[in-house]
């Protein structure tokens, strides 16, 4: 008697199983470029208009290849903004020049500025999803606020060791002081946030609170 053929194992990815007994593994070589369309995507459209096609077409990608990696556009959105970089706030290229005003204007750069507002449109575009996905609220933290906030806290926190401000000032509130206000200019205001506008937050508000001297505001 011949003996029964058994079926072929299923090739789908089940979650939590291994990858090891579901056939060939698959391959991630173009994740980072499917994320990065992902994100752009994201920026331009917001979530709620954005598709897996525009991602798909902006990558050169299939849309098998991004649902077999992402199931949906939620766990597509939550691990591009997972993935987004700092960049150049990567602490050890910091400007250090040697005043607070000097180290916050040395930021200031065109790069800087466009992609300061396209993380800034990102959030603006995940604000109906951040409330009701902690994930992704802390993705966002991670990706877009913390890294600029870390930058500015460090500069307080050198202007404090070389007793430009004092000691006492709330370092958390004025590191994130700046940011705050941009977000408010461009996700309500609508409006453009340029080196200008940026120097008059620092000029008129950051050192101000900071306790910065007024003859050092310049400098």
């Amino acid at each position: 008697m011949t003996a029964m053929t058994q079926p072929e194992p299923s090739v789908e990815p089940v979650r939590g199983r291994s990858t090891s007994t579901l056939g060939r593994k698959r391959d991630h070589t173009r994740d980072p470029q499917i994320l990065e369309a992902a994100v752009d995507v994201l920026a331009e459209t917001g979530f709620d208009g954005m598709t897996i096609d525009m991602v798909a077409a902006r990558a050169k990608a299939g849309k098998a290849t991004i649902y077999r990696r992402w199931p949906s556009k939620a766990d597509l959105v939550l691990d591009a903004v997972a993935c987004m970089k700092a960049g150049e706030l990567d602490p050890e290229h910091l400007p250090d020049t040697g005043t607070l005003r000097g180290d916050l204007v040395a930021m200031i750069r065109p790069r800087s500025i466009e992609e300061g507002e396209r993380k800034l449109r990102i959030m603006g575009g995940l604000f109906g999803m951040i409330a009701n996905s902690p994930e992704l609220a802390d993705a966002v933290h991670a990706a877009i606020i913390e890294p600029r906030v870390a930058v500015n806290r460090l500069f307080l926190r050198r202007a404090i060791e070389r007793g430009e401000i004092s000691p006492d000032c709330d370092v958390e509130t004025l590191a994130v002081l700046a940011s705050a206000m941009a977000a408010f200019r461009v996700l309500v205001q609508k409006q453009p946030v340029d080196a200008e506008y940026l120097i008059s937050l620092i000029d008129g508000v950051l050192l101000p609170a900071a306790g910065v001297a007024a003859d050092r505001r310049t400098a």
